[in-house]
């Protein structure tokens, strides 16, 4: 059961209704997560999506952004942001044994996602004390210094999601792999 207020979607007014309406428009659904973000801050739902926008333009692929939310939603077991972004993540061509092993922290078959999503559970889960022969495993797999801040953009990003969705218990609305 959700803990934090979520008004239904056809309800909202102003900003959220406006951010609403966008989502809906790309996505064809305002996913429950967003919905409860928006009810309560638009403005946190704006920094959301623009912080997604900007990942977008960015140096690191769709693959890579999804490896390293894999890898950080598995480290907090957040359930929702794990079906989200697994689905994401298939959608953007990773295979579905290569999802799951991401979400688990296990090395998938692909070298150069295990490399940005090692990285990314270390820095989580080291909170941000990173030793250099992580960063040095990164840039070896050919990662370059603005692909590594744009991951750390990507963990801040997920991560507030998830503790979003975790102190919320959002409804996952998402099918589970």
């Amino acid at each position: 059961m959700e803990r934090l207020n979520r008004q239904p979607v056809s309800e909202a007014t102003g900003q959220a209704a406006d951010l609403f309406a966008g989502i809906k428009r790309a996505v064809g659904m305002v996913p429950n997560a967003y919905a409860g973000i928006g009810t309560n801050s638009p403005a946190a739902l704006q920094i959301v999506l623009a912080t997604g926008d900007a990942l977008a333009k960015g140096a690191l692929s769709k693959k890579e952004i999804e490896a390293i939310k894999l890898a950080v939603s598995g480290a907090v077991d957040c359930d929702y942001c794990l079906a989200a972004h697994s689905l994401a993540a298939r959608k953007f061509g990773i295979a579905v044994d290569d999802v799951v092993a991401l979400r688990e922290g296990r090395d998938s078959a692909d070298a150069h996602l295990n490399a940005i999503a090692t990285f990314a559970r270390t820095v989580f889960t080291s909170r941000g004390t990173v030793p250099a022969d992580v960063v040095d495993a990164v840039k070896a797999a050919g990662y370059s210094d603005q692909q590594i801040t744009e991951a750390l953009l990507a963990i801040a990003d997920i991560t507030f999601t998830n503790l979003y969705n975790r102190v919320n218990d959002t409804a996952v609305d998402f099918p589970k792999i």
